[in-house]
C-alpha cells in the first residue's frame, strides 16, 4: 500500500484549508464528504478501524482531512498500521481556538452529541441528562465547559507531538496557523511543489452545521 498523509489537527484549526491544499497539490484527497458516506466517525465511535481501512474510498484515497483522523489518540492506531505515512498538525492559540468553535456552531456541540461529549470528556453530563433530549444539541453548550474544551485540545496537541517525538519525530509536520508560510513548509515536507506565493484560507465563517471541522 503506497504512504499515506493524514491531517490529525483538531477541528476549526485549519483542516478545510489543509484539504483544498491537498487538492490543489494534486494529492488524492479524501474529507468530510468521504467520512459522511462511509459512516468512518461512527467506526471510530465503535472501534471497528479495519472497516474503515478496508472501505474502496480510503484505499484508493492518499491524503485525509477530517474526521475521523484527528479523533482522540486515532493517529497512535494510524502511525502502527501505516508506519511509513505522514502526519500533519496545526495549531492555533487556545483561546482563538475555542472562540472559533463557539462561533462555528452558535455555541451548540458540533457533530454527532455522544461522540463530541465523547472526545471532550462531558460524558457524565451527557450520562446525566436525558440522552435522547440530546439528539437536540442545543440541550448543551460549548461556553458551559469552556476549562473541558480547552484541555482537549491541549492535551490532543501535546500528546501528538510527544508520541511522534519518541516514535519518529520526520513523521510529523507541526505549524502554526497564523504562519503565513505555512503551506511553502508543509509542501517542502511532502516534498511535493506548490507555487512560490500560494495561499488558502477556506471555511473561516461561522457555519451552524454538523461538520467537524
Amino acid at each position: 500500500m503506497e504512504n499515506k498523509v493524514f491531517c490529525i489537527s483538531m477541528q476549526r484549526t485549519g483542516t478545510t484549508s489543509v484539504g483544498r491544499f491537498f487538492s490543489d497539490a494534486g494529492l488524492r484527497w479524501s474529507g468530510w464528504a468521504d467520512c459522511r458516506k462511509n459512516g468512518w466517525a461512527e467506526s471510530w465511535y465503535d472501534g471497528d478501524y479495519e472497516k474503515i481501512f478496508s472501505s474502496n474510498d480510503f484505499l484508493v484515497k492518499n491524503a485525509f482531512e477530517d474526521s475521523p483522523w484527528w479523533a482522540p489518540g486515532f493517529y497512535k492506531i494510524l502511525y502502527h498500521r501505516f508506519p511509513d505515512s505522514k502526519f500533519i498538525l496545526l495549531t492555533r492559540d487556545t483561546n482563538s481556538w475555542l472562540n472559533s468553535m463557539i462561533n462555528h456552531s452558535n455555541d451548540n456541540l458540533i457533530g454527532e452529541p455522544e461522540r463530541h461529549c465523547k472526545i471532550y470528556r462531558r460524558e457524565k453530563e451527557f450520562y446525566e441528562k436525558n440522552k435522547f433530549a440530546l439528539l437536540n444539541k442545543k440541550s448543551m453548550c460549548i461556553s458551559e465547559a469552556t476549562e473541558k474544551y480547552k484541555e482537549a485540545y491541549e492535551n490532543h496537541n501535546r500528546e501528538a507531538i510527544d508520541f511522534f517525538g519518541k516514535k519518529s519525530p520526520s513523521s510529523l509536520f507541526v505549524g502554526k496557523l497564523e504562519d503565513p508560510d505555512k503551506w511553502q513548509n508543509l509542501a517542502s515536507f511532502l516534498n511535493i511543489k506548490i507555487s512560490k506565493g500560494y495561499n488558502n484560507h477556506e471555511n473561516s465563517s461561522s457555519n451552524p452545521s454538523s461538520r467537524n471541522r
